[in-house]
């Protein structure tokens, strides 16, 4: 999974062709370790039309301010360079592909 920072997310998420998840996460977060076999698991099924971007809340505070998030892990899905969807906690593989299949559409 490609690790975006403030510098790099218009690149990364906003300009991007593809449905993105962004995963907002910290290393001292439980859930947000949880999560990590759960997205490896779904990267791989996704990878054609949509991609997964980490962004890392303790060396990116001023996005994740800027981007309204209170709670980890967050995730964000971008198409066209908007939301279009989130989710925020402990979220199972099959609500991730749910949310960015309809994001796709």
């Amino acid at each position: 999974m490609k690790a975006t920072t403030k510098n790099t997310f218009k690149a990364d998420v906003l300009d991007s062709k593809k449905v993105t998840l962004v995963d907002i996460w910290a290393s001292w977060c439980a859930p947000c370790r949880n999560m990590e076999p759960i997205l490896d698991d779904l990267e791989p099924e996704i990878k054609d039309w949509a991609q997964i971007v980490k962004l890392d809340a303790e060396s990116e505070m001023d996005l994740v301010q800027e981007l309204g998030v209170n709670s980890l892990p967050t995730f964000l899905i971008y198409k066209n360079g908007n939301i279009v969807e989130s989710t925020i906690g402990i979220t199972p593989k099959t609500t991730l592909l749910g949310l960015l299949q309809t994001a796709n559409q």
